[in-house]
């Protein structure tokens, strides 16, 4: 019995499904900010809590940045090019700054 014919690898499709994973991921941090601004603002605000909300925004926006600037790589032309080092790390610590903030709101 022979194993069946592999069809073609269409190389299209996982820098698609990169690119929906970045969107996904920018979705979250949006409502992790605005939740943040939600529960500084949430029974008066406190001046802890508002830094901590506009803390959380500036870091969304800067994993909104390296988001965007991914998307529009993975639409380009031929093959993506591999993610920079700085641009992983810039969205880890965004991400990793953005949770610390939200805890401590919850605090």
């Amino acid at each position: 019995m022979t194993a069946p014919a592999a069809e073609p690898r269409d190389p299209g499709l996982q820098p698609e499904r990169t690119r929906l994973a970045w969107r996904r991921t920018t979705l979250s941090g949006t409502v992790v900010a605005v939740l943040a601004v939600r529960t500084a603002l949430h029974g008066g605000a406190s001046c802890a809590g508002v830094l901590a909300a506009a803390l959380c925004c500036a870091l969304w926006l800067g994993f909104l940045r390296v988001a965007h600037r991914r998307i529009r790589a993975l639409a380009g032309p031929g093959g993506p090019p591999p993610l920079a080092f700085r641009h992983a790390a810039a969205a880890a610590l965004c991400t990793m700054a953005m949770a610390g903030c939200g805890a401590a709101l919850l605090l």
